[in-house]
């Protein structure tokens, strides 16, 4: 699994292509320098994948029940939109016009990355994502951190 880190800010060209960045492109393993899997993700933005991290992920979709009409309603939500995508020569990945439409790029957009995933942001609502007070992001680490730790 790789661990990706960094935020970096970029432009979409009116192809739908887009950098990544060097530093980003030095972290992505010699194995998936050509290819990677790009999805929407739950906000209202795009998520790329290495390929093996994009298995793993899908790899926890196998123990849901097929006979469930909710899990295959987000089996078949969760894979809505994936597509692979070549890295060229100039460091590019073109993003497919539907995943552009779905997390509303504009001109700047924000790679934001973190563990496995790389997330692809319009610029605009990643500021409004990320929105919030001192007391709020305190509270929101108490709530997630210290039950997570009590449980451990």
């Amino acid at each position: 699994m790789a661990k990706f880190i960094g935020e970096f800010e970029c432009k979409i060209d009116s192809k739908g292509r887009i950098i990544l960045p060097a530093k980003l492109r030095s972290q992505i393993p010699d194995n998936d320098a050509k290819t990677m899997v790009i999805n929407r993700g739950f906000e209202k933005c795009l998520v790329l994948y290495t390929s093996s991290d994009w298995n793993m992920e899908t790899e926890k979709l196998s123990v849901l029940n097929d006979f469930d009409r909710t899990a295959r309603k987000f089996i078949r939500q969760f894979n809505n939109g994936a597509n692979i995508v070549a890295i060229d020569a100039n460091s590019r990945i073109n993003l497919p016009n539907l995943l552009i439409d779905y997390a509303s790029l504009k001109d700047d957009v924000v790679i934001s990355c973190y563990n496995h995933k790389i997330e692809i942001w319009d610029k605009k609502h990643y500021e409004e994502e990320l929105k919030f007070d001192d007391q709020e992001f305190s509270k929101m680490a108490e709530d997630l951190m210290v039950k997570k730790n009590n449980d451990i």
